[in-house]
């Protein structure tokens, strides 16, 4: 089993290229299947973010939190420097408020998700990352309507609800979080010789052994659920959509930039600079989708825009993972173990 998931580690960014392409084959050939998939994106999504929250030592994100340095940068990046270049760019599509609201939507709210799968990767800080988390969600949850208002106007403001956007919060981040500190606190026990439940501790070595072997599985299966129940009505659009992915394509390329320079200007080692690369240039894709599903249907498009940044954000994440460890290059730290370093001492 071992031997699996060490083959599985080595060969991953083809595993989910081949995901990605799976999904679309099987999405554009049976879209019936759409609906059903689309059930799954948010289970399997939280299964993928719980095994990613089981992989960092939880009981030191406080520490992590102080570094004043990199949350400095990651602020900057993302709702000073971020904001700029979507607003130049967002003019391409100014005029029509289906495909600007998508546009904003997306490129206005960084990643809270699988930004710290990839970032851990491609030997970046996700510890560092995962203690921003829950500043980077307030952030944007406080200062998206404002910047919504700015770029698009008071109408833009007025048909957004607030509540999909809360809810997907609750159910990706903090469900899955809290779950993980529980498996971890009680992993933590198991190495103490009075362990009030050794056999509940136990279990959680195995429950944490298992989701740091089923990472690489989870994250195909969310490139293949994502991809699979969209791609049919991006297909459908395709000729309207096609003016925002050159947005998204230069939004990628130029916020890799802009996340290296501020990386550079904060005088960070090399992978609190690469978590700071991936905050600024992925963005809350899977978390706003239910925000622009909930648009009247005269903004159908908007919905559709933001699936077409992920399927072009699936690709570039794929790439960086490769690219950026040469861009900001240094010590790739030793990838995990199956199990969480805590539970090394075991029972």
């Amino acid at each position: 089993m071992t031997g699996i998931v060490h083959r599985m580690e080595r060969r991953q960014v083809g595993l989910y290229l081949a995901a990605i392409g799976f999904g679309a084959l099987a999405g554009w050939l049976a879209p019936a299947i759409a609906p059903a998939l689309s059930l799954t994106i948010t289970p399997v999504l939280g299964l993928l973010l719980f095994a990613t929250f089981l992989g960092v030592p939880l009981a030191d994100l406080g520490r992590s939190f102080r570094d004043l340095r990199f949350l400095g940068a990651v602020l900057l990046v993302n709702f000073v420097l971020a904001p700029v270049v979507v607003y130049g760019l967002s003019r391409f599509v100014a005029t029509d408020q289906a495909l600007l609201l998508g546009v904003l939507l997306v490129l206005l709210t960084p990643c809270v998700d699988y930004v710290i799968v990839f970032t851990g990767l491609a030997g970046g800080a996700r510890d560092k990352l995962l203690a921003a988390t829950p500043l980077l969600m307030l952030l944007q949850i406080v200062l998206l309507p404002a910047y919504l208002l700015l770029i698009a106007g008071a109408d833009a403001v007025a048909v957004i609800e607030i509540g999909p956007f809360l809810e997907a919060f609750l159910v990706l981040i903090v469900l899955p979080l809290a779950a993980a500190a529980v498996v971890q606190r009680l992993a933590r026990r198991a190495s103490a010789a009075a362990a009030p439940t050794p056999r509940l501790a136990r279990a959680a070595i195995g429950v944490a052994a298992t989701m740091q072997a089923l990472m690489v599985p989870l994250m195909m299966a969310t490139l293949a659920a994502v991809v699979g129940s969209q791609i049919a009505a991006v297909g459908a659009q395709a000729g309207a959509l096609l003016a925002v992915v050159p947005i998204y394509l230069a939004f990628l390329i130029v916020m890799v930039a802009v996340g290296v320079l501020a990386a550079r200007l904060a005088r960070l080692d090399a992978p609190a600079a690469r978590a700071v690369v991936f905050s600024g240039s992925t963005r809350n894709s899977l978390v706003v989708l239910p925000l622009a599903l909930a648009l009247p249907a005269s903004l159908a498009l908007a919905p559709l825009a933001v699936v077409t940044q992920t399927l072009v954000e699936l690709v570039g994440m794929v790439i960086l993972v490769r690219l950026v460890p040469r861009l900001v290059p240094g010590q790739h730290p030793a990838r995990a173990a199956a199990c969480v370093s805590f539970c090394d001492a075991g029972p």
